[in-house]
């Protein structure tokens, strides 16, 4: 007999099997680190990636492993219509209160705290009580701008929960990786996915999911007008993942392409939109030699390949340049800043004039003082391809390590020049093969 459990994700109740609770242990780590810290804890991330199952289950169950009595951890689940009582500030501040009736630590933990006005001032009234720590989720147009962040800065603690990682996809999944691997760059990593079936279904979900939520936030925040527009520019950036791009380059495009007129102010502002619904992230031209950034072009890529598959209506799904956004989300989930890298060097033409050419390095991962250079090759079937993808690392002078991660599931190598050669799968299963 097949066991199931109800499980939250994101106020999206859903019927799963018992073995295929997924374990997001390094979100319950930071959580359990910021413990007790005296500031608020602000979960965010793109909708339906898993921040109230984060909260209200593992990390609930964490404090109760830890002897956190059940009338010490005050849960509020504001999305739910039984609690809309609650969404008054004055009343979920006077519900919160009666239940804290002595001086040790309560745990609150608050979903969907945006249905509350002027929450802001709520979670401030408990940033002087000594025995109240708060935690808070948030996911529509409102809570998941980079507003909130601005709004409590140095007072609140962010974390920020990614689509499931590749390894937390097989932390549920019995396949070999390479089997797994399909229906991950296809389907992408929103936990709800997992639950579903078929292909219909999981398609169905995601292409709703995209026109019903992510875009009704982002027309709804801004009031926007140009919601046809906007959904042309995200399928531009979706069939052009990796690729430079700047408004002004979009313009013409949608100017050649599209046959619609749109100025670069209207598609910066629909930029900088997008990221901020944590749809897509930007990712910005670093000179390495030079040492500076270079605004003039930049890359987008998809927080869920999923979604960005359901965005073409699967019809444009190239697995290098899924693989090389897979890399990108990879490197975020694991804390890195990721830009996109530039190598200029000299060199000589046909009519022998020096001249100044580029290379590019897919990614320039930095972390505290550790930084990598990655190429994204996918295949490198012979001498010709390796030494074309390893010309850019070779041009950097500097001692960081140099990767390129391909496709094939091959054992770790090395060459002469100290580019290290690893495959996608020991890459996304293996954070320490970084240091290798």
């Amino acid at each position: 007999m097949t066991i199931f459990a109800v499980q939250k994700v994101d106020h999206l109740t859903i019927l799963m099997e018992i073995d295929m609770i997924i374990k997001r242990d390094y979100y319950l780590n930071q959580l359990i680190s910021s413990k007790h810290n005296g500031l608020i804890k602000i979960v965010t991330g793109l909708r339906r990636s898993g921040k109230s199952y984060l909260l209200f289950n593992l990390f609930d169950d964490y404090l109760k492993e830890q002897g956190v009595s059940d009338d010490h951890i005050i849960k509020v689940d504001l999305e739910d219509r039984r609690n809309a009582s609650l969404r008054d500030p004055d009343a979920i501040l006077a519900h919160i209160d009666s239940k804290m009736v002595d001086d040790k630590m309560y745990y609150i933990l608050l979903d969907e705290v945006q249905h509350v006005p002027e929450f802001e001032d709520v979670l401030n009234s408990y940033l002087k009580v000594e025995n109240a720590d708060v935690y808070v989720t948030g996911s529509n147009s409102r809570f998941l701008s980079t507003d909130i962040i601005t709004e409590f800065r140095g007072r609140g603690d962010h974390i920020h929960v990614y689509p499931l990682s590749f390894s937390e996809f097989m932390s549920v999944d019995s396949r070999h990786p390479i089997e797994a691997w399909v229906d991950y760059y296809t389907y992408g990593g929103l936990p709800h996915v997992l639950s579903l079936d078929t292909s219909k279904k999981k398609i169905d979900y995601l292409k709703q999911l995209y026109s019903t939520v992510y875009i009704t936030d982002i027309v709804e925040r801004y009031k926007l007008k140009g919601e046809p527009e906007l959904k042309e520019l995200i399928q531009v950036l979706a069939s052009a993942i990796g690729s430079p791009t700047n408004p002004n380059k979009l313009a013409n495009t949608f100017k050649s392409l599209k046959n619609v007129s749109l100025s670069n102010k209207t598609i910066d502002n629909y930029l900088t939109y997008i990221c901020e619904s944590f749809l897509t992230e930007k990712a910005i031209r670093y000179d390495i030699k030079g040492k500076k950034y270079i605004n003039t072009l930049s890359k987008y890529y998809f927080s869920d390949v999923g979604v960005r598959n359901a965005i073409l209506d699967f019809r444009q799904q190239e697995e290098n340049h899924i693989m090389e956004n897979v890399i990108y989300n990879e490197l975020r989930i694991r804390g890195f800043q990721v830009d996109v890298g530039v190598v200029e060097y000299r060199t000589i033409n046909k009519e022998g004039k020096r001249i100044r050419k580029q290379y590019e390095v897919d990614f320039v991962a930095n972390q505290g003082s550790l930084r990598y250079y990655i190429q994204s090759a996918f295949i490198m079937p012979t001498d010709a391809k390796e030494r074309q993808e390893s010309a850019s690392l070779l041009n950097i002078d500097d001692s960081f390590k140099k990767i390129i991660i391909v496709k094939d599931y091959i054992n770790p190598k090395r060459n002469e020049e100290g580019i290290v050669t690893i495959g996608l799968i020991d890459f996304l299963l293996n954070p320490e093969l970084l240091t290798w």
